[in-house]
């Protein structure tokens, strides 16, 4: 089962997140499949690509909570 979830990037004291397609069962550090956008917690700025979201949903990707409440903030169904 595929998951759409945050992977955590940037400094000690200053992360910042990756929006990431991958496999559910994976460590959150491995590798992923896609790319999805990016998360700034620090400056509440955030970015996300709204189509290959909605493509990977169809095909069966569980957005985390987190994920799933920045999605509601952009649009996103």
């Amino acid at each position: 089962m595929l998951s759409i979830r945050l992977r955590r990037i940037g400094k000690k004291g200053h992360a910042s997140f990756r929006v990431v397609v991958s496999e559910a069962r994976s460590k959150a550090k491995s590798k992923f499949i896609e790319d999805l956008g990016w998360v700034d917690p620090h400056t509440d700025k955030f970015e996300l690509k709204k189509e290959r979201i909605s493509y990977w949903k169809k095909n069966g990707a569980q957005p985390s909570d987190t994920v799933s409440d920045y999605m509601k903030k952009s649009g996103i169904e």
